[in-house]
């Protein structure tokens, strides 16, 4: 059964969400640029790059992603872009400095994305080889790693980006709120990661499909 069908969605309802959420992002890129926030800027071009990426491989390598997966894609990045603007209030604090949610929101978003795609790239290499056979409960438990090193590396990232900002006294484009939120993140990746593995590689088949063509189209090549 397709997502559509489960939530009563059409493809055109959501391709109008996705185009909704881009459009804000440009906004959210504007406000950035005319108040001088780099941080807000960075974030929503980033998040307008990423919601790129299925059109980018539709048209160089024909994947064709599900209307729902780009949804995913937009949702995910518009929220975090989002998180990063100056509320209007006394002291214009964030969704993510002033909302105790919303970046373990994100995270978990953010890693579900990432367990998406190692999904979808692990299947179509085994069902492109016969030398990579991956059982249910190893692929679980991979996969349940494989976020896990994923969210270390991130909190890395942000941890030296905090670190390189205070000591050549640039802006932060990525912020840690200590040793407290940096564990807590690292479990709402987790739960984004058992999440997608439990119930959304169903979805991703069409993925995996399509790139196991591409990998034996340019085997055939070579």
């Amino acid at each position: 059964m397709s997502f559509q069908s489960r939530v009563h969605v059409s493809e055109r309802t959501q391709a109008v969400l996705v185009r909704g959420l881009q459009t804000v992002m440009v906004v959210i890129l504007g406000i950035g640029l005319y108040s001088g926030n780099i941080g807000v800027a960075f974030n929503a071009a980033v998040g307008l790059l990423v919601t790129q990426l299925p059109a980018v491989l539709e048209r160089r390598y024909g994947i064709v992603m599900d209307v729902a997966l780009v949804l995913w894609i937009a949702l995910a990045m518009f929220l975090h872009a989002l998180g990063t603007v100056p509320l209007l209030g006394p002291d214009f604090a964030t969704l993510y400095g002033s909302t105790w949610w919303w970046d373990h929101m994100t995270h978990a978003l953010s890693s579900s994305l990432v367990v998406g795609s190692a999904y979808a790239v692990t299947r179509a290499f085994q069902e492109h080889t016969e030398y990579i056979h991956l059982g249910p409960k190893f692929t679980f438990a991979y996969l349940l790693v494989f976020v896990m090193a994923f969210g270390v590396f991130w909190e890395l990232i942000e941890f030296y980006i905090a670190v390189g900002a205070g000591l050549f006294g640039i802006p932060q484009v990525l912020t840690q709120y200590g040793l407290e939120d940096t564990v807590l993140d690292l479990v709402y990746n987790t739960i984004g990661g058992l999440l997608v593995a439990i119930f959304g590689t169903t979805y991703l088949t069409g993925i995996s499909d399509q790139l196991r063509g591409r990998f034996e189209s340019e085997e055939t090549k070579g």
